[in-house]
């Protein structure tokens, strides 16, 4: 099996430098979390200017208020992500290692943990300041999209989170894959899907369809249709390590008769719920 386009020759690291005997540099990585986070920012602050996107004429929050909230997502985000990824994906390591927990420099955050914490987050900010939770949420989910697109971009770039084994034309070879195969380049699948078609389709809903002025229905549309890529892509995406042994080369951590589910899609299946729920609530309050 032969990959046909060629893997980049990327370097994972923007530019480095020494100051005062230490090096230090900027990775692809960072800049994607930097990049993501200003323009959530930015979307999310335009989106409190336009008061006729709004239930009732009225942005749910003011622009400095989104600018305060952006400190509470960053924590909820590195502290969700982080302990998602320990308690999901390894948590015999972890408690075999506990001091690794808050090196975070090894790498190693989830994206359904992230969200968890992120969640919480808002949750806490929307009660300290009386603000309208579902609304609220709705911008932050329409501004999430971009963020996944950066980070997918970000995982392709450290030629990390490949996918399985492919015969196909567009298949790579990535030099972080000690077997040499080629595969699916995965992680665009869940750049396309996860960042650039559903953030188009939540800003098409918005500003097209109105949907911002009834409470929860862009939340549940972003929570369905992120569970519904992420559940797909993961057919294509190489299961995690600790989940593949001679006998499960697929990486299921359920399965029976043949069929089964990865933990990618374990956790991804509240979510399509959870979205389906909220979109059926919101539109009985129409």
């Amino acid at each position: 099996m032969q990959a046909i386009i060629q893997y980049p020759d990327f370097d994972p690291e923007v530019f480095s430098f020494s100051l005062f005997g230490m090096e230090l540099a900027l990775r692809w990585y960072a800049l994607a979390y930097i990049a993501a986070l200003l323009l959530g920012w930015w979307l999310v602050a335009r989106l409190m200017r336009s008061n006729s996107l709004w239930p009732a004429g009225k942005a749910p929050m003011t622009p400095a208020q989104v600018e305060e909230l952006l400190t509470w997502v960053v924590v909820g985000v590195i502290l969700g992500g982080r302990l998602g990824f320990v308690l999901f994906y390894k948590p015999g390591h972890y408690l075999q290692n506990p001091q690794e927990i808050l090196m975070l420099w090894h790498g190693g955050m989830a994206f359904h943990g992230g969200l968890l914490g992120v969640t919480t987050a808002l949750i806490l900010y929307c009660r300290k300041h009386g603000l309208a939770l579902l609304s609220v949420a709705d911008a932050l989910a329409v501004a999430t999209p971009w963020g996944l697109f950066f980070g997918r971009l970000a995982n392709f770039v450290n030629a990390e989170l490949w996918g399985r084994p492919a015969d196909l034309p567009w298949a790579m070879v990535f030099p972080t894959d000690p077997l040499g195969l080629a595969r699916h380049p995965s992680q665009l699948y869940e750049a396309a899907l996860e960042g650039l078609v559903l953030g188009v389709v939540l800003l098409w809903l918005v500003y097209r369809r109105g949907w911002l002025k009834v409470p929860g229905r862009s939340v549940g549309t972003f929570v369905l249709g992120y569970g519904l890529a992420r559940f797909c892509v993961e057919y294509f995406r190489q299961a995690d390590a600790q989940f593949i042994t001679p006998d499960n080369l697929i990486g299921f951590v359920i399965h029976a008769g043949g069929i089964g589910v990865t933990m990618g899609q374990l956790l991804s299946l509240p979510m399509v719920v959870f979205g389906i729920v909220l979109i059926v609530i919101a539109r009985r309050r129409v």
